[in-house]
């Protein structure tokens, strides 16, 4: 899939119990240490001015301008450390497709009064996951971590709702798989799918 000058390896499968989760078959933004978190907003902007709709409730879902510092640089993001910041990072490139998926839509009241113009009126929050793949000694996929994580969408006096940021992002433990277990051409999805 391409979008902008930038290709993705992003693709959308369901596991057993029939939900879906985004598969992100690539790991573009390392870092030892850290992140180069202006890389990540310098990648998201080829999104914005696009919109997705949530398959679930048919909410349309914009791109704006305040994705790109809040994804990158907000209090949350911040305090990320090690695998859950890399996994946010790397979420960057799934970003329509964990719209697509986004289930359990909740609304909430402004919690900050610095909120009361962009998002006029309220928020929501869904849930959406999505899997990274696990690199062997040679560089070969073993398997894939898989995470749980809230879209928060702000709902602006405009009426139109925008994806301010993804946050609460934690791994799925019981749902992470180790390729080796099956021989075959995509080992993860059948093991993942059995």
């Amino acid at each position: 899939m391409e979008k902008g000058n930038k290709s993705r390896n992003v693709s959308v499968i369901k596991d057993a119990d029939g939900n879906s989760i985004v598969m992100i078959n690539d790991i573009i933004f390392k870092g030892k240490r850290s992140l180069n978190w202006e890389d990540v907003e310098q990648y998201l902007k080829d999104y914005v001015g696009e919109f997705y709709s949530i398959a679930e409730d048919g909410e349309i879902i914009y791109i704006g301008t305040t994705l790109l510092g809040e994804y990158a640089g907000s209090v949350y993001t911040k305090k990320l450390k090690g695998a859950v910041a890399k996994a946010k990072a790397n979420a960057a490139q799934g970003i329509p497709e964990m719209i697509e998926i986004a289930t359990n839509g909740v609304f909430e009241e402004n919690r900050k009064k610095k909120h009361g113009r962009d998002a006029k009126n309220g928020w929501y929050r869904y849930d959406t996951r999505f899997g990274l793949p696990i690199y062997g000694e040679d560089d070969e996929i073993t398997g894939y971590n898989i995470f749980h994580a809230r879209l928060l969408i702000r709902h602006a006096g405009s009426g139109k709702k925008y994806l301010y940021d993804v946050m609460e992002i934690k791994k799925e433990t019981s749902k992470s798989c180790q390729a080796e277990a099956l021989p075959s051409e995509n080992p993860f999805l059948d093991s993942y799918l059995k």
